[in-house]
C-alpha cells in the first residue's frame, strides 16, 4: 500500500506534491497520483518519478488519501474513490466549503481532515489551516501535521473558522502577487528594469513579512518605524488610505469568505 495517495493533482496538488517530496517526507516510490488526462499523468511521473494511475480507486487505496480535485468535483469523485478506501484510511480534503459532516457521510470514512493550504507549499512556504474529524487520534493527528509541515506551517482550527482562513491564508497569496506587481509597475515607470523592479519589491515584501513574525511586534509598530515625520514614506501612507487600501483589502476578503460559504 502507498503511503499517500493523491486524486487529482493541479497547481494545489503539485505545489503540496513538491513540499512532501522535498522535505523528505516519502519516497517518491510510496506516493501514487491518479489524474483524468494522461498527459497530466505523464507530466507528473517525469517530474516527480512517482507512481501514476488512471483510475481514482487505485490512487485510494494509500494510508492517506488527498482529494486534490476541484470543489465541483468532489461528489463524483467521492463516489468513484470511496469503494477503495481502507477503514483506516486517513481521507484529507482540500476544498473550500465541504465539511467534515459531508464528507463523512459521502467518503464514509471515519478519519477525516480538511486542509487549506496554500502555493508557497511548492516552495515549502505554504500556511495551511488543519481542522480534524472525531475520528483521529492522537497519532493520525501527529501524521498529518508531519505532512502539512513537509511544505510550511499548518494551523489548527475550529471548522467553522475554516471559510476565514480560506481567504487570510489560502486565497491572499494571489493578492500579495498583484501588490508586488503594481509596486514593480511604479518602479519601471521611474525608470528601473523590469527584473530589478520585480526583484526587489518582492524582496521587500518577504522581509516585511518575516518581520512580522519573528518580531512579535504589531505590524502596525513595524509600519510607524519606517514612517519618519514629514518623510517619503507617510506621504505614501496617505495616498493609501486616500485610495481606500484598508477598505479594499478589507471588502476583497469579505468576498472571498462569501463565495467559500456558498461552495
Amino acid at each position: 500500500m502507498h503511503k499517500i495517495g493523491f486524486v487529482g493533482c493541479g497547481n494545489m496538488g503539485r505545489a503540496m506534491l513538491s513540499g512532501v517530496l522535498s522535505a523528505g517526507l516519502c519516497e517518491s516510490g510510496d506516493i501514487i497520483v491518479s489524474a483524468r488526462t494522461q498527459k497530466t499523468l505523464d507530466a507528473v511521473h517525469e517530474e516527480f518519478g512517482v507512481n501514476v494511475a488512471s483510475n481514482n480507486g487505485d490512487a485510494a487505496k494509500a494510508e492517506m488519501v488527498i482529494l486534490a480535485v476541484k470543489p465541483q468535483m468532489y461528489e463524483s469523485v467521492i463516489a468513484e474513490v470511496a469503494p477503495s478506501l481502507s477503514s483506516e484510511a486517513i481521507v484529507v480534503s482540500i476544498a473550500p466549503g465541504k465539511t467534515l459532516s459531508w464528507l463523512a457521510e459521502k467518503t464514509g470514512a471515519k478519519k477525516i481532515v480538511r486542509l487549506m493550504p496554500n502555493t508557497p507549499a511548492a516552495i515549502g512556504c505554504g500556511m495551511t489551516s488543519v481542522a480534524y474529524g472525531d475520528g483521529l487520534d492522537e497519532a493520525d493527528k501527529a501524521r498529518v501535521m508531519a505532512f502539512v509541515q513537509s511544505f510550511g506551517e499548518g494551523e489548527v482550527l475550529s471548522e467553522h473558522l475554516f471559510d476565514a482562513a480560506t481567504a487570510v491564508a489560502g486565497c491572499s497569496p494571489a493578492y500579495v502577487y498583484m501588490f508586488i506587481e503594481a509596486m514593480a509597475d511604479a518602479g519601471v515607470a521611474e525608470g528601473l528594469p523590469r527584473a530589478s523592479a520585480y526583484r526587489m519589491a518582492a524582496a521587500a515584501v518577504a522581509g516585511s513579512a518575516r518581520m512580522v513574525l519573528e518580531t512579535g511586534q504589531h505590524p502596525a509598530a513595524l509600519k510607524d518605524a519606517v514612517c519618519s515625520p514629514a518623510g517619503t514614506t507617510i506621504e505614501g501612507l496617505r495616498v493609501l488610505e486616500e485610495k481606500g487600501m484598508r477598505s479594499a483589502v478589507i471588502e476583497s476578503l469579505l468576498a472571498t469568505i462569501e463565495k467559500a460559504k456558498r461552495l
